[in-house]
């Protein structure tokens, strides 16, 4: 039996996650997730591949407003609902160029620029937002939020507890779920099932694969400390190495919420097909 074991919304893309006992689904993923975004002065998105110290900043949601914090620097909150008087910015996000958001604020781009060593500034998804999923999986009519480059990203334990098993042969320490930022981790099942799931079925919920998750260097940063490391990604070049593109190495899976609402729980049975 293959069940929710756990769900996490990202509110912040690349700052810290938010384990959660249910979410909603809406037209973009999982509502909360990806919704808010750092960029520099030019629009272009910031991530941890580049700034690990955002892996430092957390984040608190309430059902009006978005929290950010960080030892030693206080806290920064904006609103999480649309603002229809908010400056609108063009930013980048990968392949797709000029989407627009709405700026929050000069308060949290002073607080983000202080603790982060740069002129950037924290924007919004607002009605004016539109992002179409460029994967082949990819439908007319769907869309999701700030994420790499599909709405949900699903993982398994037993696919982390292979890995842990593979890196402590290696002679290093075993890594948490939350360096993969997953949405949903699924329980029971076999090492690296996900990869294969065509569609999974949670309720009414029905998630449609796009495709296995390229990882890159962020999984090698301690969600905590911002620290950097050599595992998981020295494991998983050993044995989950793509052998046309051999500069990609893949954990978990990407999927396309064809249900454009619903809910998810923990615990919630998971059917496959």
């Amino acid at each position: 039996m293959l069940r929710v074991s756990g769900l996490f919304i990202h509110p912040v893309k690349s700052c810290r996650g938010i384990a959660v006992a249910a979410a909603e689904i809406d037209a973009l993923g999982l509502v909360g997730d990806r919704r808010f975004l750092v960029v520099d002065e030019t629009g272009k998105f910031l991530t941890q591949r580049t700034h690990a110290r955002m892996a430092c900043i957390a984040t608190a949601l309430d059902p009006a407003r978005l929290t950010l914090s960080a030892q030693g620097a206080g806290t920064v909150s904006v609103p999480r609902a649309s603002d229809p008087a908010a400056p609108l910015r063009p930013v980048t996000v990968w392949k797709h160029s000029a989407l627009q958001a709405e700026d929050c604020g000069p308060a949290a781009a002073a607080w983000l620029s202080e603790f982060l060593g740069l002129r950037c500034a924290l924007v919004r998804i607002g009605p004016a937002f539109e992002r179409h999923v460029l994967k082949k999986a990819g439908r007319p009519g769907d869309l999701f939020s700030f994420a790499d480059g599909a709405p949900l990203l699903v993982t398994g334990e037993a696919s982390l507890a292979d890995l842990n098993d593979r890196i402590r042969a290696n002679g290093g320490e075993p890594v948490p779920m939350e360096r993969f930022r997953p949405n949903l981790v699924v329980s029971g099942g076999t090492p690296f099932a996900e990869d294969d799931w065509p569609v999974l079925r949670i309720g009414d919920v029905v998630l449609r694969a796009a495709g296995k998750s390229d990882r890159c260097i962020v999984t090698t940063t301690d969600q905590r400390t911002g620290e950097r490391g050599k595992e998981p990604l020295r494991t998983l070049a050993t044995f989950r190495r793509d052998p046309v593109e051999p500069s990609s190495v893949y954990f978990g899976a990407n999927f396309i919420n064809e249900s454009k609402r619903g809910a998810l729980q923990v615990g919630d049975a998971v059917v496959v097909g």
